[in-house]
């Protein structure tokens, strides 16, 4: 099994990194493969252009798009990793999605937006933030995002969503037993998903 990891956080050695690192540690151990794509260090450009729009007189993916589609187009797991800011994914995750996973690479079957590209595929996600979990839950907000953020992205590419896992309460300082602990919870979803013939289908795994 092959794994596009998608690490956006401006930060190289953030938490978010070391949850990556830690998840493709854990699918080499399984004997799986990785291909890391941390979008910040690649200086990738968010920002769709004009002729990347599927009604544009010449659609035409630009040369690093087709790039990265030729990089991840054979993966079957997809692994988002990325912190919370005002409750949705950053700007530069957003922008790798609208961009790499457009028409024509995760939907547009026979020139139809709604017909799924990526049937077969699974989606897993990994986002932490300095708010606590019970009161992104308490808000609606984690299970907004679940919904209209992975739920709504695998139907519409045709993927599975097995799972988002979060962490909340990450503040500046947090101890090194907070932070082992919770990487130890990124092997333990490796191993539930993957470490087994046939992987549970799951919903929203919040850790308080």
């Amino acid at each position: 099994m092959k794994h596009a990891l998608v690490i956006a956080h401006p930060k190289a050695e953030s938490f978010t990194a070391t949850v990556a690192h830690r998840y493709a540690a854990a699918c080499e151990r399984l004997g799986h493969s990785t291909v890391v794509r941390d979008l910040y260090r690649l200086g990738f450009d968010p920002r769709l252009n004009v002729e990347e729009m599927p009604w544009a007189p010449a659609f035409q993916p630009g040369p690093d798009v087709l790039a990265e589609r030729a990089l991840i187009g054979d993966c079957d797991v997809y692994a988002f990793f990325y912190p919370l800011w005002l409750n949705t994914p950053p700007a530069m995750l957003k922008g790798y999605l609208e961009r790499v996973f457009g028409f024509g690479f995760a939907y547009g079957g026979d020139g139809h937006s709604y017909n799924p590209l990526l049937t077969g595929h699974k989606l897993i996600s990994f986002t932490s933030s300095g708010a606590p979990s019970g009161w992104l839950k308490q808000t609606g907000a984690l299970d907004a995002l679940c919904v209209l953020f992975d739920d709504y992205f695998a139907t519409l590419c045709g993927m599975t969503s097995l799972d988002h896992v979060h962490v909340g309460g990450l503040m500046p300082g947090a101890s090194a037993a907070f932070i082992q602990a919770r990487l130890g919870e990124v092997e333990k979803t490796v191993q539930q998903h993957f470490g087994t013939a046939c992987a549970t289908v799951t919903r929203l795994k919040a850790h308080e």
